[in-house]
């Protein structure tokens, strides 16, 4: 029998049962699923995440609720989604960003929103988790915001504006904006830096064109890659892909910007079409429990959406842990953008042809 889903806690007891305990991180011995446990099906990331929630967080999951997690961890996820059958779903639970789940949701995909009755651990977020930026719910977020270098003089850097400062031409850092999320969060940025908000185009399209000379890569593994290389000394990344160096003595730095971060969001939504929807909302409700949430937040330095989750203090110190920091965050309005990406894509891509 399936727990009730109104559970909250993950319990030593069915810890030490799965062979894991969160805490401390032990590797879990895997779950042996028999012939008539379902499956849930679910997307997931590679790296430290794909670790972590493979050797600890999901066989702890399959234990507790009797089931077997299926991981697709090939990116991307969306087209696989759009091509499988409306009433058999290719997957139960979609994770992606949030650019992705508004254009599955606008494409009838996902459901909009989560049920908070069949998913009791939404009580304990932050508001920008199920805001009305936000289909299904933010399990974590990263602060998008400039890395740099900072072994090269730079000085202070206080302000988004300063990216376009000429000192650094030829080593500041971008994005291929209709293939990356943080580009094209930053397009909108720079309607609101340069003109009267987010949905300002012609103010963000000057923007891009002063920003050259730029390196521009397609994914933020890539740009992380420059970065720690020296080939670019400021650029726009989020604060994982800086944090997750700690301790490796690396000249590289985050900084949040005083207009604010924009929010990368880790964003789990359910399909209308799934045959173990109770399993489904057990698995969401499970992602949002602390402990599991600080396993993670702790694993691959992601902010937690659970505003009950106490980090240890070097991930406090850097993490949006309360509301104040948590109140820098600047979501956009991907909703707007899809509508017009089309537009948007031909635009950038003349630009940086240029």
């Amino acid at each position: 029998m399936m727990k009730a889903l109104g559970s909250t806690r993950l319990s030593r007891r069915r810890f030490l049962a799965a062979g894991a305990s969160l805490a401390i991180g032990a590797i879990a011995a895997p779950h042996v699923a028999r012939a008539d446990d379902p499956v849930l099906r679910i997307t997931g990331w590679g790296g430290k995440w794909g670790d972590v929630m493979k050797a600890e967080i999901g066989p702890a999951f399959e234990s507790e609720f009797k089931c077997k997690l299926q991981t697709d961890s090939a990116f991307p996820y969306l087209p696989k989604l759009q091509a499988s059958s409306r009433s058999a779903p290719i997957y139960d639970v979609l994770h992606t960003n949030s650019n992705e789940q508004w254009a599955a949701a606008e494409m009838g995909l996902v459901e909009p929103k989560v049920d908070p009755k069949l998913v009791p651990n939404l009580a304990d977020v932050y508001p920008y988790a199920v805001s009305d930026k936000i289909v299904g719910v933010s399990i974590f977020t990263s602060a998008i915001g400039l890395g740099m270098r900072t072994d090269k003089g730079y000085g202070s850097i206080t302000s988004w504006k300063e990216l376009w400062d000429a000192k650094y031409n030829g080593v500041r850092g971008g994005y291929v904006i209709p293939v990356n999320s943080l580009g094209q969060a930053f397009l909108m940025m720079c309607g609101t830096l340069f003109g009267k908000g987010q949905t300002d185009l012609d103010a963000a399209y000057t923007a891009l064109e002063k920003l050259k000379p730029i390196k521009i890569v397609d994914f933020t593994g890539a740009m992380e890659k420059m970065l720690l290389s020296g080939e670019v000394g400021l650029c726009v990344i989020h604060d994982s892909g800086i944090y997750r160096y700690d301790g490796q003595n690396q000249p590289t730095d985050f900084i949040a910007p005083s207009e604010g971060v924009l929010s990368l969001e880790q964003v789990l939504t359910i399909t209308p079409g799934s045959k173990v929807k109770e399993l489904a909302n057990a698995y969401v409700n499970y992602m949002l429990r602390p402990e599991v949430q600080k396993r993670l937040a702790e694993t691959v330095w992601y902010s937690p959406a659970n505003r009950k989750v106490k980090l240890d203090a070097k991930y406090d110190a850097k993490l949006l842990t309360t509301p104040e920091k948590v109140s820098k965050l600047i979501q956009v309005d991907w909703k707007w953008y899809n509508e017009r990406k089309d537009e948007i894509d031909q635009r950038v891509n003349r630009i940086f042809r240029a």
